[in-house]
């Protein structure tokens, strides 16, 4: 009751909730996408590789989402540069990528003597939210969910089928690009909530417990939503309650959640495996 008085009285509360909700919603969507073509391994490396970009973005007082996006689009072309014109594997070429941007990353920060912001971008505090981070937040997020909408038919038939998608006279290299851009304006989106650590969690967790009982993709999107959702809020108020990271709670009600759908997904059907489309 007493959280509940406080999201009346506080405005830092109030704000950190309607970001839990828009974050839950943008995360469950993208990542239902990246969950169903197999790119789990590159949202993780994604989600590393913007950190150079938000550390540039402090230096030159650009938006955040702009550093991100650029040096999330470089890290993705890298990849795809090594693993297509070398003997290096796609896994070792993401492995190789977003290691060293990391690492670039993080010696940006040091160099500009900011660890404060350097924690905060790592494992994130949806309570320390600003007034011009819920905005930021908030635009980028209806930015991402109108291109998925805009775009859905185009994107759902090339996650299923990228041989029709071909013959179809769709371009899979630019749809593949386009959805490692989704990925990089999500992660800006996640810094403040779960930070740059934790966002793949947010984004495969949530997905894959949707996964486990969903036959249709927007259906999947939906529950992995509200997933998502749950899990944000749900960790936003033991976070507050009990003063531990934000970010971490979060991850680890997603984690909870998916445990129990996977338990119960396992008792009825044990044989049989969900499939969406």
């Amino acid at each position: 009751m007493d959280f509940l008085q406080h999201l009346f009285d506080y405005q830092f509360l109030k704000r950190a909730l309607i970001v839990s909700i828009v974050v839950g919603i943008v995360c469950g969507t993208v990542g239902s996408i990246i969950v169903l073509r197999g790119l789990s391994l590159m949202g993780d490396a994604m989600s590393h590789a913007v950190l150079p970009g938000v550390a540039l973005s402090f230096v030159f007082h650009i938006p955040m989402f702009l550093g991100a996006m650029i040096t999330g689009m470089l890290a993705s072309g890298f990849i795809g540069l090594i693993s297509d014109r070398s003997k290096t594997k796609s896994d070792a070429a993401i492995g190789i990528s977003f290691t060293a941007f990391l690492a670039s990353g993080v010696i940006i920060i040091s160099l500009i003597h900011s660890a404060t912001d350097l924690y905060l971008i790592l494992f994130g505090d949806i309570l320390a939210i600003t007034h011009t981070t819920f905005w930021s937040t908030l635009i980028v997020s209806i930015i991402v969910l109108a291109l998925i909408i805009i775009f859905y038919r185009p994107l759902k038939i090339s996650t299923f089928d990228s041989t029709f998608s071909r013959m179809s006279g769709l371009n899979t290299t630019l749809i593949h690009y386009f959805v490692m851009l989704l990925l990089s304006l999500v992660t800006v989106v996640c810094i403040q909530t779960v930070g740059i650590i934790l966002v793949v969690a947010l984004l495969i967790t949530p997905a894959s417990a949707a996964f486990l009982i969903c036959k249709k993709l927007h259906s999947m999107m939906i529950l992995a939503s509200l997933i998502s959702i749950v899990s944000s809020i749900v960790g936003l108020y033991f976070s507050y309650i009990y003063n531990i990271p934000s970010g971490a709670t979060i991850v680890i009600c997603a984690f909870i959640i998916y445990i129990i759908i996977f338990a119960i997904h396992k008792v009825n059907l044990p044989i049989k495996k969900g499939s969406v489309s």
